[in-house]
């Protein structure tokens, strides 16, 4: 027995052996909607939070490198 939906991203159901109802059929699709939507809303990533000073601070220049001349003129 094969349930699908009328569009392509429809519920789909394969049941291998036995004939289960409807009702059946509806409390398993009620079941594991109710354990993704639980699933789904646990997997939501935290928002990283800023401060002011983080939002306002610039990035450090790098230090000089002393080792290069300036204008690569030696001497």
């Amino acid at each position: 027995m094969t349930i699908a939906g009328d569009d392509a991203d429809g519920v789909r159901v394969e049941v291998q052996r036995g004939t289960p109802t409807e009702e059946e059929l509806a409390a398993l699709i009620a079941v594991v909607t109710e354990a993704y939507a639980g699933e789904a809303a646990e997997a939501v990533a935290e928002e990283e939070v800023r401060s002011a000073w983080s939002l306002t601070q610039r990035n450090l220049r790098t230090p000089l490198r002393r080792d290069l001349t300036w204008g690569r003129f030696a001497g």
